[in-house]
């Protein structure tokens, strides 16, 4: 039985690490932009991306170096998206991971610029690596407008207010959250040179993990506490945004959420125990508080 605890923050620290040799301190001019950076991106996130990016890459199983390298991008990646979510024009939220939103503290322009400049260092990053040519494009599609996080959220903002219905749901999260999860796996497959069946299997586990994870989100808004999510609750339904629980209700969202563990977990039927992390990975996405 694996400690995920422990896993958890040895692979954080790990994700910190890379993040603090690729990322200019802020004493590097601009030293503005580069606090704002920081700001966000060391506020205490659960590395949830690049765990599953570096658990998956375990699990092939390589001697490759460079693998925390390759997945600390995908968290430059989600903390651009989330500095860029909170601003006014998107979600206009004042409260991130516990914290002031980077707007709040840098003023609206300097978030974007911090945004901006997060999802330009990951492609540097990946580009330096021996080994991350391939990765550029992987992240590239996951974080773009086909099929994409990008795609997604301009589903998600032009779903408000409409009819919330299960075909336009799918086609929000499949690309908003799902995309970049999913990427997650495939990147750490990837670069560990994966067999076709395995990369196969990996990208079916992110598949489900990652429509897991935004349900378990989508109840989260409605029921934790601010301090239990690290942001403002019930912004959903405030903003009329087409939700699991908007289309199913409670009751069949958890119901869906516990399906897709399960159908995660039946993925990774052709692994040992070194994807015994992933399987517990999925399990704590599910069964999270916050």
């Amino acid at each position: 039985m694996i400690d995920l605890k422990a896993y958890l923050a040895r692979q954080a620290e790990r994700c910190d690490a890379a993040l603090e040799r690729w990322v200019p301190l802020e004493t590097t001019p601009p030293h503005t932009i580069h606090k704002a950076m920081r700001y966000s991106l060391f506020a205490g996130g659960k590395r949830v991306r690049p765990v599953l990016c570096m658990a998956a890459f375990e699990a092939v199983g390589s001697a490759r170096e460079g693998i925390a390298d390759a997945a600390c991008t995908l968290e430059m990646i989600h903390t651009y998206s989330l500095i860029h979510d909170d601003l006014p024009a998107l979600d206009n939220d004042d409260l991130r991971r516990g914290r002031p939103t980077n707007h709040k503290v840098f003023g609206e322009a300097m978030a974007i610029l911090a945004g901006d400049s997060l999802l330009t260092l990951a492609f540097e990053v990946l580009g330096r690596l021996p080994y991350g040519g391939p990765l550029v494009a992987e992240l590239a599609r996951a974080s773009g407008t086909v099929g994409g996080m990008i795609g997604g959220q301009v589903h998600d903002i032009e779903g408000e207010r409409q009819t919330p219905t299960a075909e336009l749901l799918d086609q929000i999260h499949r690309a908003k959250t799902g995309a970049l999860l999913r990427c997650s796996l495939r990147m750490g497959a990837l670069y560990a040179e994966a067999t076709p069946e395995q990369l196969a299997a990996l990208t079916a586990y992110g598949e489900h993990v990652g429509l897991a994870f935004q349900i378990v989100d989508d109840i989260l808004d409605i029921e934790a506490s601010p301090e239990e999510l690290g942001k403002t609750p019930g912004k959903d339904e405030a903003q009329a945004k087409i939700t699991f629980p908007a289309v199913y209700g409670l009751a069949r969202s958890r119901q869906m959420a516990e399906a897709e563990r399960l159908a995660a977990h039946a993925a990774l039927a052709g692994f040992d125990a070194k994807a015994e992390p992933l399987r517990a990975l999925a399990d704590f996405i599910v069964q999270r508080k916050g």
